[in-house]
């Protein structure tokens, strides 16, 4: 084992060691550069995993289960390191060669803003024969802790966050031991947890995430994927080292086999890494800072986090003019930015918005006079125009469902899942065909807002003569987000939202693209709170729009708890905004005006949770408060569920302002220490905004 660079980035150190001629690397806080213990515990566990068709596979009763560690990775050597620097940060780019004479290039990028290290692995063919890559991760981590000199038994913690339909973003807590990730009496069999997502919905299961922490040493590594697609991450276990690695769902997890022929090259989509000091959560939002670098902030109305009515759970898929005029007369005024047209202003009157999609042609019946004077009138009341299409998918009853030749197959018959199927994005004339459809739908009518949504996922793959389907798969959504690109490109002053059945696309590389998402489908869930709190570890609340859907028949409480739980991001408004009375409306009016006292902190802050983690989502207990912490002010947004007080430390600031206090008869006393308060009743939402000490 030999030492042959430390590098620096900002608060982070990476030590590189080659052993036996491979590379290593270990990344930890530089505050605690001094305290790593390896001893001989570096055993060539390269900071590239790769496979190629032909080499061995790993050893440790680990055969289709896992592919790190085989023959490939085993005789990589390490050639050069090269690091450059420019005004903006550092890039490290470490070439390793295998026995053939490809190469292998592992890239490390740090921009000096943001505490977060961006990886991603080049495949080069410098033979003259086609190669086959089964494996090429995007990460790997090892010696997990380097701080001890093995293995210490309750110390380290593998962290997840589980994802399903309007449950996004659960934390999942699990010992290492419970995982059987603690080494055997010797080094003969592989401990492994292997987890990820197959298919074109990244985040169904899990998101593209997981943390380690060293409980003893306060300390977390945490990795994030910019994957669209299907993806892996691999928590890795032979002796005393724990090791994680990710990137593309390999051969035997995500049928990937990808072919480079001589003198081509591939990159794997990129990982973001960080370490920090302090425990998982503060990791987490060091990875999310990052997303700042791609927020499209020429938009007036991003930089002041507009406020939208989306009228999706006002007609349930049947927008009309007449429904649009009848929430217009309510919402003028009131300082909403965007009026947004969701699902079924195309739909068939026979199939309705889920089975007609596709076709994009404007439904007469509900728009007799078509869309421009419904558009003006959205304009005439202060608001920017939007609209709902899902590009990539077609409905079942819909004509485009019936052109074969442009849809993906399986056993050459066109994938229907439920009542979709899907474009293959790849085709020229499918290109053309959505550009002719929706970029000059939007020019023709100026639309300043689309949302994009997408709500079916084609799993493992589809046919393809040339491709797996795995490598399908991905040049497909590939191309998808091409098309994303090029409405942009067409139309650069459009604002995008990004959803996907809610929140099933929240990965990098698809916020990345877009200025704004869809946090969930929990349209009216009394746990919308604990979602929108779970979703701060993964995007930034100032893009993560939160659903408030106000109902007639809502009592104020239950008003002030809806709107006091979009305050942990960008408030979406719907339902019956037509039908309230004056009463209801000054709840939601107040809850505006409170909102432009507090969004600064949704750009700028951390967040910490307070409150035990909810067993069920469908019957909370106790409580949760949301502090989001910035320079000066400190918000916090509290939800109570069953519990009579709640007791917040004096030191987070001094009271400035509040929302749903006095008028819900909630009792706010102090002593010395905490400020008490007290609720009449169950189920109900508040917030105070401090001024921090």
């Amino acid at each position: 084992m030999e030492l042959i660079a430390t590098v620096t980035f900002g608060d982070m150190i990476a030590n590189y060691y080659t052993c036996d001629g491979n590379l290593e690397w270990v990344l930890v806080p530089a505050k605690m550069s001094e305290k790593i213990q390896l001893m001989e515990r570096l055993k060539k566990d390269s900071l590239i995993q790769a496979k190629l068709v032909g080499d061995d596979y790993p050893k440790g009763f680990s055969t289709g289960h896992t592919m790190r560690n085989s023959k490939t990775t085993k005789m990589l050597n390490f050639i050069e390191q090269q690091v450059t620097e420019d005004k903006d940060g550092l890039k490290v780019d470490s070439i390793m060669e295998d026995y053939r004479g490809n190469q292998f290039i592992h890239h490390v990028q740090w921009n000096h803003e943001y505490p977060v290290l961006k990886t991603w692995t080049t495949f080069r063919n410098q033979t003259a024969q086609t190669q086959k890559l089964e494996l090429l991760s995007s990460f790997s981590l090892s010696c997990l802790s380097p701080f001890s000199g093995g293995n210490e038994p309750g110390t380290l913690e593998l962290v997840r966050y589980r994802s399903k339909w309007s449950s996004e973003g659960r934390r999942l807590v699990q010992p290492i031991e419970d995982l059987q990730l603690e080494p055997s009496w010797k080094p003969s069999g592989v401990g492994l947890e292997k987890f990820g997502q197959i298919g074109s919905m990244p985040v169904r299961g899990y998101f593209p995430y997981a943390a380690v922490t060293d409980k003893e040493r306060q300390v977390s590594w945490a990795v994030r994927l910019a994957i669209p697609g299907s993806w892996q991450m691999e928590a890795y276990r032979l002796d005393e080292d724990l090791c994680l690695s990710g990137g593309l769902a390999d051969r035997d997890y995500g049928d990937w086999l990808k072919e480079i022929e001589p003198g081509e090259s591939f990159d794997t989509p990129p990982a973001y890494l960080t370490v920090a000091i302090g425990q998982e959560s503060e990791a987490s939002q060091r990875l999310t800072s990052i997303q700042r670098d791609t927020l499209k902030l020429d938009h007036a109305s991003e930089v002041e986090l507009a406020v939208q009515f989306n009228e999706f759970c006002t007609t349930w898929g049947k927008p009309t003019e007449h429904s649009v005029t009848e929430t217009l007369n309510a919402l003028k005024g009131k300082g909403i930015k965007y009026y947004v047209i969701d699902a079924g202003w195309y739909a068939d009157p026979k199939f309705g918005w889920e089975r007609s999609h596709g076709d994009w042609i404007l439904n007469e019946e509900q728009f007799p006079n078509g869309l421009e004077p419904v558009l003006d009138k959205i304009r005439d009341a202060g608001m920017i125009p939007g609209i709902w299409f899902e590009i990539e998918t077609v409905g079942r009853d819909s004509k485009a469902s019936h052109l074969s030749e442009h849809l993906l197959k399986r056993d050459g018959i066109p994938m229907t899942c439920g009542d979709r199927r899907f474009w293959d994005m790849r085709d020229p004339w499918v290109q053309d065909y959505l550009f002719n459809r929706i970029i000059s739908f939007l020019k023709e009518y100026n639309f300043g807002y689309l949302k994009i949504d997408y709500n079916e996922n084609f799993g493992r793959g589809f046919d393809d003569s040339q491709l797996s389907m795995g490598e399908a798969g991905r040049q497909t959504l590939e191309a998808s987000q091409s098309f994303i690109r090029r409405i942009k490109d067409e139309l650069p002053d459009l604002v995008i939202e990004n959803c996907s059945s809610g929140g099933h696309r929240l990965e990098p590389s698809m916020m990345a693209l877009t200025d704004l998402s869809s946090f969930s489908d929990a349209h009216e869930a009394e746990c919308i709170p604990i979602i929108a709190a779970n979703l701060h570890h993964h995007l930034l609340p100032q893009q993560s729009l939160i659903w408030a859907v106000l109902r007639k028949k809502d009592t104020l409480k239950r008003l002030y708890y809806s709107m006091s739980a979009t305050f942990l991001g960008r408030i979406c408004l719907s339902g019956d905004v037509q039908l309230l009375d004056k009463e209801q409306w000054q709840v939601v009016s107040d809850a505006l005006s409170y909102y432009e006292e507090v969004r600064d902190l949704l750009t700028k802050g951390l967040t910490e949770i307070i409150g035990k983690p909810q067993q069920t989502y469908r019957e909370l207990t106790g409580y949760q408060v949301v502090l989001r912490k910035g320079a000066k002010k400190t918000l916090a947004v509290i939800h109570q569920f069953d519990t009579k007080e709640i007791l917040l430390p004096k030191r987070i600031g001094e009271i400035q302002k509040s929302y749903g206090i006095v008028n819900q008869g909630i009792v706010l006393n102090e002593n010395e220490d905490n400020y008490m308060i007290s609720f009449p009743e169950q189920m109900m939402g508040c917030s105070i905004l401090f001024n921090r000490h």
